[in-house]
């Protein structure tokens, strides 16, 4: 087994989703692959974009978010299975790996990489493009153990191109300490009491999303601009009234610490280590509800790999495997089971157990809503209107 991982979690996934963005998809197509191997691989890293493909057989690779699986599971998977198993961390931004493999995809190439693990949105849209293909189910019996809430999600109706890696929750976050109250709706956020001092994030999805939930619409099926346009405006004129402080990606958290933020749109793996070093900081799911993402696998239209990629999906999908990799990464599990396995776990593994943040009720599952998958025309165009009142 390989040895636990020591990289800070502090560069996490969600850390490296809105920091590398900043890069802009122009200065990276010419650019380096930005590559680093874990798992025991580091001295043997490919660029997982480049054309080619991984040669299929006993050959599996696999190019992922940073810090998002433990130190063991990919040695296991190999002595489990004999696969020539490459666990890339090259994944750092949607629209970068996008502006990445583009030329290559868009000519019917393969690239080296048989599994990558797009955020929902933009896996709808490989979908769309004819660059994944169907996964084979029929080789994945672990497959049975999907969360109930994520089967024929929004971004893949039929089930068959996508199993979700790790999934989370966007909520709203809030330091006792400054609100003097218990928060517990998307409307605190536009409490006058909290002029100046409430966070927005630079995630339009989550921010327009968590809005619409409070005017008793639902993101999940938005197909025009028109849909959305209430948001947008509410969200103007609190900008305009200066009733937010600021838009933020992951680092509210020193903002929500000292008290700059009374309250912030939040994800709920961000809070859960936070809340426990720190009482004051409360993470709550929205009475009007709240926003869920995934993270999902999807097998690389090309890839001679199906087999290898089948095992490996059915292998993360047991759920004791599941377990020790939600204890590392402490994102919502998409495997039913996990919870019972961090118990048998012991110690800090079975404390994440008792998490509402990692294991919502039903009820709060039942009130969880994704956002819709848009045409390229209309999610322009919310694009463009949220970078015009953010001032991105």
């Amino acid at each position: 087994m390989a040895t636990k991982r020591t990289t800070p979690r502090s560069i996490s996934r969600r850390g490296f989703l809105y920091g590398s963005g900043l890069l802009g998809a122009a200065a990276v197509i010419g650019g380096s692959s930005l590559l680093a191997a874990c798992g025991g691989d580091d001295d043997d890293s490919s660029d997982a974009t480049a054309g080619g493909g991984s040669g299929g057989g006993s050959k599996l690779v696999f190019d992922n978010w940073p810090e998002y699986i433990d130190g063991e599971t990919v040695d296991a998977f190999r002595e489990a299975t004999g696969i020539d198993f490459q666990y890339l961390e090259a994944y750092n931004d949607n629209n970068e790996y996008f502006a990445k493999v583009f030329p290559v995809l868009s000519k019917g190439e393969r690239i080296a990489a048989d599994i990558v693990a797009p955020t929902f949105w933009m896996a709808a849209r490989w979908i769309s493009l004819d660059w994944a293909q169907k996964l084979p189910l029929d080789k994945v019996p672990n497959a049975k153990n999907l969360r109930d809430d994520l089967v024929n999600p929004t971004w893949d109706p039929t089930g068959e191109y996508t199993l979700p890696w790790q999934t989370g929750i966007t909520g709203i976050a809030y330091n006792l300490k400054a609100t003097g109250r218990e928060l517990t709706s998307v409307a605190d956020l536009f409490d006058p009491e909290f002029k100046g001092r409430i966070g927005m994030l630079t995630e339009m999805r989550d921010t327009i999303g968590l809005i619409l939930l409070s005017e008793g619409k639902d993101p999940s099926t938005l197909e025009t601009y028109d849909d959305a346009a209430s948001a947008f405006d509410k969200l103007d004129k609190a900008v305009s009234d200066g009733q937010i402080r600021a838009f933020t990606g992951n680092d509210y958290i020193d903002d929500l610490v000292s008290g700059n933020f009374a309250a912030n749109i939040a994800w709920s793996g961000d809070v859960l280590q936070l809340s426990k070093e720190n009482p004051d900081i409360r993470f709550v799911f929205p009475e009007e509800g709240a926003m869920s993402w995934a993270d999902s696998m999807l097998l690389v239209k090309g890839s001679e790999a199906a087999d290898a990629a089948a095992k490996w999906m059915d292998f993360v999908y047991d759920p004791a495997n599941a377990a020790r990799i939600t204890a590392e990464a402490q994102y919502v599990s998409p495997v039913k089971g996990v919870r019972d396995e961090l118990v048998k776990m012991g110690g800090e593994a079975a404390e994440l157990a008792e998490s509402p943040l990692l294991f919502p009720d039903a009820a709060t599952l039942a009130n969880l809503r994704s956002f819709a998958n848009l045409s390229e025309e209309v999610e322009a165009e919310y694009d463009a209107k949220f970078a015009e009142i953010t001032g991105a």
